[in-house]
């Protein structure tokens, strides 16, 4: 790995446990943690006059709570990935034409998937809570607060109600499934065991990439 630092693509889907995994990689290999969110917010004032858009900025599409379009998203997960000498990528792709821009950008040393069966990622997401002064995220099982005035004023997140999560999870598949499979037939989609402990998903996470580099 001393030539380079890797480039890494990280799919699952949500509640799979993808920021966890990507924070630890980001330490570990001194890599960039790329999420299109972020992309945005750093780039949200970035031109894109010419690109024949609504708008001049990113920001405009943001504070008129619209969706920024597919050519302005890939526009800035270039401008990211350009910027970093290695990465783990996360949120982008969703679907085959932003998988195919992707091609076009970088050469991906390792593209990782953390498989997690459905009742276990409905099990995680409504299990989760926000305490509303601090904002923090816990998990009723997983994460509980040690602090019962804060488990007493924990609340769940209107995203995260069984029926939410069960459509959320329902997007995810219909649109990510078929980048997935892409992956798949060119031969260099690896998979890890999600539902592991995180300890264990980071050692086999940690080795895929070390054997891919």
């Amino acid at each position: 790995m001393a030539d380079s630092q890797p480039r890494i693509l990280i799919l699952g889907a949500p509640g799979a446990g993808k920021g966890t995994q990507s924070a630890r990689m980001a330490d570990h290999f001194d890599i960039e943690h790329v999420t299109t969110g972020d992309a945005l917010r750093a780039n949200k004032d970035m031109d894109i006059s010419d690109m024949d858009t609504e708008y001049d900025t990113p920001r405009e599409y943001m504070d008129q709570g619209e969706l920024v379009p597919d050519a302005v998203v890939n526009a800035i997960v270039e401008e990211a990935l350009r910027q970093a000498d290695g990465f783990v990528l996360d949120g982008y792709p969703r679907n085959l034409e932003q998988a195919e821009e992707l091609e076009g950008m970088t050469d991906l040393n390792v593209v990782l998937q953390l498989e997690v069966g459905e009742d276990e990622l409905v099990h995680r997401l409504t299990g989760r809570r926000m305490d509303p002064e601090t904002g923090d995220i816990y998990h009723l099982e997983y994460n509980p607060p040690a602090d019962e005035e804060v488990e007493e004023r924990l609340v769940q997140r209107d995203d995260d109600t069984e029926e939410t999560v069960k459509e959320r999870l329902r997007v995810y598949r219909e649109s990510t499934e078929p980048v997935i499979e892409h992956y798949e037939e060119e031969g260099v989609l690896e998979t890890v065991d999600g539902e592991q402990s995180p300890d264990e998903v980071w050692a086999d996470v940690k080795g895929t990439i070390e054997d891919a580099a």
